[in-house]
């Protein structure tokens, strides 16, 4: 994903009530420090071949929680939570196994979502972990 197509679509997911008002919380952003973006990127590409990349899976439009992990308020805020909005937001097609590029391009979508709301962050008091 270039720069340019980046910006284009936070520009368009801006443009919905539903995904502007989704941003990672103190504790989300803990979470990645203390991870770090490698091992958050891991998780990302788990979630994602488990409940994205089959043609039709298990509980769809309803497979990604709302909280509990940094990637599932990223695949919300982006339109990466569910085969339909991969299909509205990103042009995949739903109803076909999503091919290995479709699934780092998704990946690549959560990752500079994480990385932006990360930029400046520093932790607001020592972690007890």
């Amino acid at each position: 994903m270039t720069d340019a197509e980046w910006e284009e679509l936070r520009r368009r997911l801006s443009a919905s009530p539903f995904r502007r008002r989704f941003h990672l919380s103190e504790k989300d952003k803990e979470y990645v420090l203390r991870k770090g973006m490698d091992t958050v990127e891991s998780h990302a590409r788990d979630f994602i071949r488990l409940r994205l990349k089959p043609a039709f899976p298990p509980k769809d439009g309803k497979q990604t929680p709302m909280r509990g992990h940094p990637v599932f308020i990223a695949q919300h805020a982006t339109g990466c939570c569910c085969r339909g909005c991969l299909r509205k937001w990103h042009h995949i097609p739903a109803g076909r196994e999503l091919t290995d590029d479709e699934c780092d391009y998704i990946v690549s979508v959560i990752m500079r979502w994480i990385g932006s709301e990360m930029e400046g962050y520093t932790a607001s008091q020592p972690s007890l972990f």
